[in-house]
């Protein structure tokens, strides 16, 4: 199954300097469905106010990546074992680190899904870590990458 999967990124330059170093990274990601989002560099790697910090960076942006990636596997799981999502939260985070080159880099995601199911058919916690370690063995962008990815769900009172 081959697919193309694209991203136009923006940036302008404008009035800025740029030769001091001192522009900003504001920058657009456009995707070809229409959404546009405003990107930045981290302002804990680039210092305000050449960062935005409401912007998404791209660190950010490789977290929401895996733990979307996860959650849409996820419930296609769910959904063909029977068993009715009502509610999936993740509070995913990436630590940096630096690689055996002494590069900086994601070193770790964790996702911290938690995921509520409504109806007569509710499954137990065992299936539930089960169901979270086929979508992490089906995610595209997880098997893309080397960076540790752990899964650690949430567990609640049912």
């Amino acid at each position: 199954m081959a697919s193309l999967h694209t991203a136009e990124i923006l940036w302008q330059r404008g009035e800025q300097d740029f030769l001091d170093n001192r522009y900003s990274r504001r920058h657009l990601w456009r995707f070809d469905g229409g959404s546009e989002v405003i990107a930045s560099s981290s302002p804990s790697v680039v210092p305000l106010p050449m960062s935005e910090a409401a912007a998404v960076d791209p660190e950010e942006a490789f977290v929401a990546s895996l733990a979307s990636c996860h959650m849409l596997w996820f419930l296609s799981i769910a959904a063909r074992q029977g068993f009715r999502v009502e509610s999936y939260r993740d509070a995913a985070s990436g630590k940096m680190g630096k690689n055996a080159a002494g590069r900086l880099f994601v070193a770790t995601v964790t996702l911290a899904p938690e995921v509520r199911f409504s109806g007569p058919r509710l499954p137990s916690w065992a299936l539930v870590e089960q169901m979270h370690h086929q979508a992490h063995e089906s995610c595209f962008i997880a098997n893309s990458v080397h960076t540790e990815v752990r899964c650690e769900p949430v567990r609640h009172g049912q």
